[in-house]
């Protein structure tokens, strides 16, 4: 089996809002990361992947991370594969339970999708996703939103 060429340029937004146990976003606990690497871009069966080597800016090295978006944009898997797996799967409206691997232990969230936007084509483009996470108790934790562009480089 071939190596998937690192032949696209990933940009990454991502926004994190924290909630209080009111259900209030604290201001003071909104984080921002912007991420750019290299990665592989492909559609297969009706969905794009994007995946790419997590760094330590993140606290995942060592870690791969595949984002599969449905092309019609009802769907979104979030994959982390290594020393933390990770499976979260957003569908718009609707929430599932998750597997979520940290440094310190793992976790079962509910995700509620509210907000997919695929602007994907077959040569890259842009995709944005929002969802809610909730614990055990089905309090909101946070919302947590990405926006991200892939363009071909040679």
């Amino acid at each position: 089996m071939s190596k998937p060429l690192e032949n696209y340029i990933i940009r990454i937004k991502s926004s994190i809002d924290q909630f209080d146990n009111e259900g209030v976003i604290r201001e003071e606990d909104r984080d921002h990361i912007e991420l750019m690497t290299r990665g592989s871009f492909t559609k297969k069966n009706g969905s794009y992947y994007i995946s790419y080597k997590e760094t330590q800016t993140i606290g995942f090295e060592g870690c791969t991370t595949t984002i599969k978006i449905a092309e019609d944009g009802s769907r979104v898997a979030l994959l982390r594969f290594g020393r933390a797996n990770s499976q979260l799967l957003i569908e718009r409206d609707r929430r599932n339970l998750c597997h979520y691997e940290t440094e310190v232990g793992s976790l079962t969230l509910g995700v509620t999708g509210d907000g997919i936007d695929c602007k994907l084509t077959e040569k890259g483009g842009s995709a944005a996703f929002s969802y809610l996470l909730d614990a055990d108790d089905a309090r909101i934790v946070s919302r947590n939103t990405l926006e991200m562009t892939v363009q071909h480089v040679n």
